[in-house]
């Protein structure tokens, strides 16, 4: 018999149940990320947009960095098969 217990967290005044085994060190940076962009956002607007307007611009925003980290990532990856192409040309 095995007992699952889900580790529940506040995010910006919600919580949120994750489940057993997840790395809740992660979980943890991530939340403070959040927690930091909202705040960002919150004194750009001078608190005067609604959370979910809010929450709607941190998304797009980690959306949008994610999308550029995965660019780069692509970017190197072709650079370096290249770089092991020229490699084995020249061997």
């Amino acid at each position: 018999f095995v007992i699952q217990v889900t580790i529940n967290l506040t995010v910006l005044g919600l919580s949120i149940a994750f489940k057993p085994g997840a790395d809740m060190r992660r979980v943890q940076e991530a939340v403070r990320l959040v927690e930091e962009r909202f705040a960002d956002q919150k004194l750009r607007f001078h608190g005067g947009q609604t959370k979910d307007i809010l929450l709607t611009f941190i998304a797009l925003g980690l959306a949008d960095d994610l999308l550029q980290s995965q660019k780069e990532q692509a970017d190197v990856q072709n650079r370096v098969e290249a770089l092991l192409s020229k490699i084995e040309e020249s061997s």
